[in-house]
């Protein structure tokens, strides 16, 4: 590094990815590499050429000594979490915001390291759906900012890390139906269920399965009827095909097992028949014993054990659902939908 010259300062921030990429792991020789990069990339040096490199490269050397432990640096932005990460399946959500002042995004961190295969089925899903799909659509899924490996400061380990855009007014399928343990009236599940296939319905014509449509990883915005499916680290991008040409969905929540279909436990190549299963069963235990006589015959041809016998294509099946609402509740109308207050 002792010849080192501007361009060559340049291009080794350019190409770091965490503190070490820069500095090394001695810390008396990340010292000096830290003083002579200083020297070179300061604005003062360069006219105020180099004002966002030398921004970038105290922030790294910040990040290597600990100073700033909540500050995460890539090559695109600097991430600044904020407060106690919230835990997911296999991977805990820290919010955060650029140091750019960009919008808040959550930085998705696997607890295993060894479990980074999947959030990289994730980012390559979540590239897949805007690239082949209908951008129309693309509302209905979360949207990646990017997806680095990040090494752990402390233990060493290199972790897969996915960075997408927050939500804002969101709630799972899971908070809503604590908030209606009696149910939710099939009036309201009505524009869930059918948001619910549209966005599969999506997803399946820009080849990719989503893999787990559990209450946890469906998010509805009560207010404007918005829908989300999140957690696309059980998917099955067409893309990855060259990788993992079985089909099969990679791993189960073991505590959702009950609302799988067959072929995923029997480690059998998935279907968007598989989607549309895990989705009916979302949609039959929100409502309960509230769901109409017609509603629960409409279901039971989604849940049905034979993969080849189920419905394959969410938008027909979309259609169906409408040509059954209408008969029950007549022509569709907005009907608000509000979440109760916490005591």
């Amino acid at each position: 590094m002792s010849g080192m010259d501007l361009d060559d300062a340049l291009a080794r921030l350019d190409r770091a990815r965490v503190p070490a990429d820069l500095f090394g792991d001695d810390d008396a020789e990340a010292t000096r590499r830290y003083r002579r990069l200083a020297r070179l990339v300061h604005p003062d040096a360069t006219g105020g050429r180099t004002r966002d490199a030398f921004i970038r490269l105290n922030a790294l050397w910040r990040t290597y000594n600990r100073d700033d432990a909540t500050l995460i640096t890539t090559r695109r932005h600097a991430y600044r979490l904020g407060g106690d990460p919230v835990g997911g399946d296999l991977a805990e959500l820290y919010a955060a915001r650029p140091d750019d002042g960009g919008r808040a995004v959550l930085l998705k961190m696997p607890r295993d390291p060894r479990d980074g295969d999947l959030l990289e089925r994730e980012a390559v899903a979540l590239r897949q759906l805007p690239k082949d799909g209908d951008g129309r659509f693309l509302p209905y899924v979360p949207r990646l900012v990017e997806s680095f490996r990040h090494r752990d400061a402390s233990s060493g380990a290199q972790r897969r890390v996915n960075v997408v855009a927050a939500l804002d007014g969101f709630h799972t399928l899971t908070a809503v139906g604590k908030a209606f343990p009696g149910g939710v009236d099939p009036r309201d599940a009505a524009w869930m269920w059918r948001r619910l296939l549209v966005g599969l319905g999506f997803a399946h014509r820009a080849g990719v399965l989503h893999g787990a449509v559990l209450p946890d990883h469906v998010m509805i915005h009560p207010e404007e009827h918005g829908l989300v499916l999140v957690d696309w680290c059980y998917s099955v991008p067409g893309c990855y095909a060259a990788t993992d040409p079985s089909g099969r969905v990679p791993a189960m929540v073991d505590r959702h097992a009950d609302l799988y279909p067959p072929e995923v436990p029997g480690r059998r190549p998935a279907s968007p028949a598989t989607d549309i299963y895990m989705a009916t069963r979302c949609m039959t235990r929100l409502m309960g014993d509230r769901a109409p006589k017609a509603m629960r015959s409409f279901a039971r041809g989604c849940l049905l054990a034979a993969q080849n016998r189920r419905p394959s294509d969410a938008w027909r099946l979309l259609a169906e659902l409408d040509e059954l609402l209408d008969g029950l509740y007549g022509r569709r109308r907005f009907r608000p939908f509000h979440m109760p207050l916490p005591h």
